[in-house]
């Protein structure tokens, strides 16, 4: 019977919340727009920068990616089945290339890069009458099925009678639970806990973390950036850049190298690998991010191209600029004997 009053003293109060004047439940029904917007505000409070999803940004990191079909289509765990040979004329081969390519390209498809939501600290009332009258938290949850899980009305009754809206982590286990996701666990996996992370970085299986990452988390959670953070961290300090390349993670690393200004690194292995092209288009995807920048200014006003550019990039910005000219060098000895063989 006790528990039985509990119950009617807590669905009499939420029923309270419920009947508010009407601009009041407007507001706190439209309370989760706004709220759920907060990586748009973000991304707005600087118009003249460039954005990743922006079409010429995605072009560069598109075609720095790289189109591995040997990588894109590696064989992975999976059952055993017998093998399908097929007899093709050369026409049909081609054409069998041109699929592949195609279908490379959209596994190549790069995860939104997006601005951490800012938190939920939203109290809705305060029952001092139902201060004690449980040790348990109630929660209250729209399970429509036509409603988006962003604006979805998640509520919870607190022991001390404060009503307030859930928190994202609690919004992430709840929709889990009743809307749940292939793959994606309620609680979040050990292997993200920073000392894990390590010990799988030491087995070089960078993308296995941020492939599990993007099933487990949402692209504007705390979690999901700091573990993307911490792997291109562990990829930038060990130079492992070739484990994400032709992966649809390789723009991510890049742009989060971008924007910190530390892609030395990135252009002396581009260069090693004779990729020129790609090394002078991540110097102007920096131009692109950081036109203030010394280096930017002075290839504007040259009007530089081509190795131009990097060099000017190294004189003026690099923290590197003696290993990227070496390295450019090497570049230019071989491109020269090449020429002259």
């Amino acid at each position: 019977m006790a528990a039985l009053g509990t119950a009617r003293c807590l669905f009499r109060s939420y029923s309270r919340a419920k009947n508010v004047p009407k601009s009041k439940q407007m507001l706190a029904r439209c309370a989760t727009r706004p709220l759920c917007s907060a990586a748009q505000d973000n991304a707005l409070s600087d118009n003249t920068k460039p954005q990743f999803t922006d079409p010429a940004v995605q072009d560069i990191l598109s075609r720095i990616t790289g189109l591995d079909l040997q990588k894109v289509f590696r064989p992975i765990k999976q059952e055993l089945k017998p093998p399908t040979y097929k007899l093709m004329t050369d026409k049909q081969l081609q054409q069998a290339i041109k699929s592949a390519k195609e279908e490379a390209k959209k596994l190549l498809h790069m995860p939104p890069v997006l601005p951490e939501r800012k938190p939920i600290n939203d109290v809705l009332s305060v029952d001092k009458i139902l201060d004690g009258m449980t040790t348990a938290k109630f929660v209250f949850t729209d399970i429509n099925y036509d409603i988006p899980h962003r604006e979805r009305f998640i509520v919870i009754r607190e022991p001390n009678g404060t009503l307030r809206k859930a928190t994202w982590e609690e919004r992430d286990r709840l929709v889990q639970t009743y809307f749940p996701k292939d793959r994606r666990k309620i609680v979040p996996p050990l292997i993200f806990k920073e000392e894990n992370l390590k010990m799988v970085f030491s087995q070089d299986r960078h993308e296995d973390v941020l492939n599990l990452c993007l099933v487990q988390f949402e692209p504007d959670s705390s979690d999901y950036i700091r573990v993307h953070a911490a792997t291109y961290e562990d990829l930038d300090k060990h130079g492992k850049y070739e484990l994400l390349r032709s992966t649809r993670h390789f723009g991510g690393m890049t742009w989060y190298l971008v924007n910190a200004r530390r892609v030395d690194g990135l252009i002396v292995d581009m260069l090693k690998k004779e990729l020129l092209q790609d090394a002078v288009s991540l110097v102007s995807l920096f131009h692109m991010v950081h036109p203030h920048s010394e280096s930017a200014q002075e290839a504007a006003s040259q009007k530089a191209t081509g190795t131009d550019l990097l060099k000017i990039y190294a004189q003026k910005e690099s923290q590197r600029a003696g290993y990227i000219e070496l390295a450019l060098q090497a570049f230019e000895q071989i491109a020269d004997q090449s020429s002259a063989a």
